[in-house]
């Protein structure tokens, strides 16, 4: 039986996946290859096997049990609708060979901006956090910054986001991730400048638990990670049961098959539904408002 479904996702609905009006780009424009989370590959271009002639999948409730794993993870960002309804105007990737063509080559660009997005929004949210309701800075921060460079970045982006598909095909992604990277840092010190700092690991002794640490597998069960920056750590199949996450950076944290039962992940900084959903965890999970407890945790997978 085919299903649609609809997420929305943290505080933009816009940036959350709405798969009723989407023609099924996903399913389509990208490629996957035989692996733990795909029974078979799939080149970029070619419809899914599973794809009706309604966009939707044939197999969505059943997708973990047929080896689809992967696409309870992946999340678009909004972008397949935002391609589908708004880029191209409601025309198909099934209507003509150009707009399949140019369709297809849009979608991961508009994806890509979307996520950028995301974190642009997250940023804005943790600056403005730290100050008081009426724009002054709060008591404790009274450095902190005003929030109108991020709002600029992100209008900035959105406005890219915005343009036609020839447009879009000649941005430099990479270059606007290089340029918000400075701000998503800030952002990040300035939330977690009111935790205490982490204590010093000695040398050679314990973990790395900084940006870019190799945590894979690691025992951090009940771990005090608050405040602690672990942007852009491999953190797969980490135990980190009962550990808390309050404004620890996890920016770009690989938290596949990680363990977070019982973690407390409702403050941590840069969150995103796809590293929830790629994660395990359960029903004492704590997760950000507005964050979705992926079905497969019920059961454990």
């Amino acid at each position: 039986m085919t299903t649609r479904t609809r997420i929305e996702l943290g505080r933009r609905a816009d940036l959350g996946a709405d798969c009723a009006n989407c023609f099924g780009l996903c399913c389509v424009a990208l490629a996957f290859t035989k692996s733990a989370d795909f029974p078979f590959d799939k080149p970029a271009g070619d419809p899914c096997t599973n794809l009706d002639e309604y966009d939707g999948c044939r197999i969505h409730p059943q997708l973990r049990e047929r080896g689809f794993k992967g696409c309870t993870v992946f999340d678009c960002f909004g972008a397949g609708q935002k391609v589908s309804r708004q880029t191209f105007a409601g025309r198909s990737w099934r209507d003509d060979a150009a707009t399949r063509e140019a369709m297809f080559s849009t979608f991961p660009l508009v994806r890509r901006l979307h996520e950028l997005l995301w974190y642009l929004d997250e940023a804005i949210t943790l600056v403005e956090r730290e100050r008081e309701p009426d724009g002054a800075p709060a008591g404790a921060g009274a450095g902190t910054p005003d929030p109108t460079p991020w709002v600029a970045a992100f209008e900035h982006v959105r406005h890219l986001a915005d343009g036609t598909p020839d447009e879009l095909a000649g941005l430099d992604v990479d270059a606007e991730y290089d340029a918000a990277r400075p701000l998503l840092v800030q952002a990040s010190e300035v939330a977690r400048a009111s935790v205490p700092a982490p204590p010093r690991r000695s040398k050679g002794k314990g973990l790395a638990l900084e940006p870019g640490s190799d945590l894979m597998g690691a025992a951090l069960a009940g771990a005090d990670l608050r405040g602690r920056t672990l942007r852009g750590s491999i953190a797969i199949a980490a135990d980190l049961r009962g550990a808390n996450l309050d404004r620890c950076d996890l920016l770009g944290v690989d938290l596949r098959d990680a363990d977070l039962a019982g973690a407390d992940l409702s403050g941590a900084i840069y969150l995103t539904q796809m590293q929830v959903n790629s994660a395990r965890g359960d029903a004492a999970t704590r997760l950000p408002d507005g964050f979705a407890r992926p079905t497969h945790w019920a059961d454990g997978r």
